[in-house]
C-alpha cells in the first residue's frame, strides 16, 4: 500500500530519512467468512450468498488470534465475503480490540444499518472501509444489485455521524474510471476520512475481468488527479488520507510528479520512497482465508502456504521452504524483464507479483501493469530483458 498523504506531507514537514524497518509482524487481512450478500464483478474471493463449509468457528478464531498475538501481528482487518454476516462478528471484534490489535472492518456497507450501528460504534473499530465502485448507476451495475449504492452510502454516513473513522475503497477499471472525479467530490462533500484507490489485481473475478482493466494512460490520469486532490487538501488544511494499492509503481510515478512540480524536494522524496521499499506481499502483509488457509496476501488465494487449523501461523509465515515465500522475502527480490532492470526497483520492489504469475505462469516476470515507459524507468530498448510480453490489454504508451 502506498500512503500518498503521508508522502505529500513531506513537502510541508520533511522528516528524517532512515533505514527501512519492517513491523514486528505482518498486517493480517482475515476473510472470516466467504458468504456475501453481493456478487461483485471484481471480487477476489468469488463470494456468493450461500454458506461455505469448513469455516473456522468462534473458538477456533480465538485460538488463532492468540497465535497471531504471539507472532506480533499488529493489525487485523476483518473481512469477507461480508463479515457482518457472521453471527459472532462483534464477539470477535471485541476480543480483537481487547487484545490490543488495531482492528478494522472491511465491509460492502449495505448491512451497516440503524439496527446494528450502535453495536458497531461500541466496538469502536479503528477503521471501517466500505467499497464504492463509482456513483449510483455504475456502483449498482458492478455490485449487481439495484439500490446497493444508496445502502452503502447510508452505512458510511451512519459510521461517520457516530465518530468512527470511515473510508471509501475504489477499484478502477475502464468501466468505472469516468466516475472517479465525482467519487472524489462525494468523499469531500460527505466529510469522509479516507480514500483508498485500488488498481485491479488479477485474482478471483478480478482475474476473469482483467480484460476490463484500465489502460496505462487512464491509470496515469487517475494518479495525476489523486496527486492534485491530495495536494489541494494539504494546501487548504483538510485532514484526509489518500492511499493506493496493488500497483507499487505509484511510488515511482509520484516521485516523477514531485520532480516536475517541486524539484527542490525530489531528492528527499526519493530517499523517503526508498525507505518505504514498495511491495510487501509475503513480508508485511498476510492473508488468512475463511477456511484457515494462509496466503502471501489476498490476491494469492490460488497459492496456499499452510493452514492455521493444523499449524501455528508464526511457523507458516516464517517458513521459506515454499519457493514463492522464499522469493517474496528475498532482499532484493530476483525479478525479470523490465522490473529487474528498472532504475527505480529500490522504490517499488518489483511491484505486484501475482499479475505476472496470472498472465505468464512465472511470478518473477515483469509486472504487465507497470504504466511507466522505458525512458521513465531508465531503460534503453535493448536493455529491457529480451522480447517484451505480448499482453494485449496493456499496450506500452509514452506520455
Amino acid at each position: 500500500m502506498f500512503r500518498l498523504s503521508q508522502y505529500m506531507h513531506e513537502l510541508a514537514q520533511p522528516t528524517a530519512v532512515g533505514p527501512r524497518r519492517d513491523p514486528p509482524g505482518p498486517v493480517v487481512i482475515w476473510n472470516l467468512i466467504r458468504r456475501c450478500n453481493l456478487t461483485c464483478k471484481h471480487c477476489y474471493s468469488i463470494s456468493a450468498d450461500t454458506n461455505f463449509p469448513g469455516e473456522l468457528d468462534t473458538q477456533a478464531v480465538f485460538t488463532v488470534m492468540d497465535e497471531l498475538k504471539r507472532s506480533r501481528v499488529p493489525v487485523l482487518i476483518l473481512s469477507g465475503g461480508e463479515p457482518l454476516l457472521r453471527p459472532d462478528i462483534f464477539e470477535i471484534s471485541r476480543r480483537s480490540k481487547d487484545m490490543g490489535f488495531y482492528t478494522a472492518l472491511s465491509s460492502n456497507g449495505t448491512l451497516i444499518t440503524r439496527d446494528n450501528i450502535d453495536r458497531i460504534a461500541q466496538i469502536d473499530y479503528d477503521y471501517v472501509g466500505v467499497s464504492l465502485d463509482g456513483i449510483e448507476g455504475t456502483h449498482d451495475r458492478f455490485r449487481r444489485k439495484d439500490g446497493a449504492f444508496q445502502e452503502s452510502l447510508a452505512g458510511i454516513r451512519l459510521c461517520r455521524d457516530l465518530g468512527l473513522k470511515v473510508g471509501v475503497r475504489f477499484t478502477m477499471t475502464q468501466d468505472n474510471a469516468a466516475d472517479l472525479p465525482a467519487l472524489l467530490k462525494l468523499v469531500e462533500d460527505e466529510g469522509i476520512d479516507r480514500f483508498y484507490f485500488s488498481h485491479l489485481n488479477y485474482a478471483g473475478r478480478g482475474n476473469k475481468n482483467r480484460k476490463d482493466d484500465a489502460q496505462h494512460q487512464l491509470t496515469r490520469w487517475a494518479m495525476d488527479l489523486l496527486f492534485e486532490t491530495c495536494l489541494r487538501d494539504l494546501e487548504e488544511g483538510r485532514v484526509r488520507e489518500f492511499t493506493t494499492g496493488n500497483n507499487d509503481a505509484d511510488g515511482v510515478y509520484f516521485h516523477q510528479w514531485i520532480a516536475r512540480r517541486f524539484p527542490e524536494h525530489a531528492e528527499h522524496m526519493r530517499a523517503k520512497l526508498v525507505q518505504w521499499g514498495g511491495n510487501a506481499s509475503g513480508v508485511n502483509v498476510a492473508n488468512i482465508d475463511n477456511l484457515g488457509n494462509v496466503h502471501p496476501d489476498t490476491m494469492w488465494w490460488h497459492h496456499t502456504l499452510g493452514n492455521v487449523k493444523t499449524r501455528p501461523f508464526g511457523e507458516i509465515w516464517a517458513d521459506v521452504s515454499d519457493p514463492l515465500m522464499a522469493g517474496l522475502k528475498a532482499r532484493p527480490r530476483q525479478v525479470k524483464g523490465r522490473c529487474g532492470a528498472c532504475a527505480h526497483f529500490d522504490i517499488c520492489g518489483g511491484n505486484t507479483r501475482v499479475r505476472a504469475q496470472q498472465l505468464t505462469g512465472d511470478a518473477w516476470q515483469e509486472d504487465p501493469a507497470c504504466y511507466l515507459d522505458d525512458a521513465e524507468i531508465g531503460l534503453a530498448p535493448d536493455l529491457a530483458g529480451g522480447p517484451r510480453l505480448a499482453v494485449t490489454p496493456y499496450p506500452r504508451r509514452r506520455a
